[in-house]
């Protein structure tokens, strides 16, 4: 039997994430276009001081592995990133381009919001292919959506 990690990832930040991306649906409503949302979630990053870089190639993260053209919304921290959407449904495409952009720039967890729905429900995509210098960080994530 495989034993599971139960580690929550950057539980404070993800804390303190959700809530913006809350403010920012209750704000704006459901209706918007990507950008309109990005701009708001912008403006409270810089509000509530979040260290943040907006339309980040990964190609600045590993420059030797990667393939140009790959922009996410938000890197967070340098660790967490943020891919905004608004349309009806998360589709699988979606989670794959999470999981490319995970992969490619070694990042451990990615975050996909979807302004359109009605109640607002972050996606959490765990990067099972992560490695660390730390012996412990890669310690049985597989690549799910939670």
């Amino acid at each position: 039997m495989t034993r599971i990690n139960k580690k929550i990832l950057y539980p404070d930040l993800c804390y303190k994430l959700t809530g913006l991306f809350f403010k920012t649906h209750s704000k704006l409503g459901r209706f918007c276009r990507e950008k309109q949302y990005s701009d708001e979630l912008e403006r409270l990053f810089k509000d509530h001081s979040i260290n943040y870089k907006r339309e980040f190639e990964l190609q600045n993260l590993m420059p030797e592995e990667f393939i140009k053209g790959n922009k996410i919304d938000f890197l967070i921290n340098n660790d967490v990133l943020v891919e905004i959407k608004a349309k009806k449904f998360v589709t699988k495409e979606d989670y794959y381009q999470m999981m490319r952009y995970l992969e490619s720039g070694n990042l451990e967890l990615g975050l996909i919001v979807n302004f359109r729905n009605s109640y607002l429900k972050p996606k959490r995509i765990l990067n099972s292919k992560f490695y660390s210098d730390n012996s412990d960080a890669n310690s049985g994530y597989s690549g799910r959506l939670l």
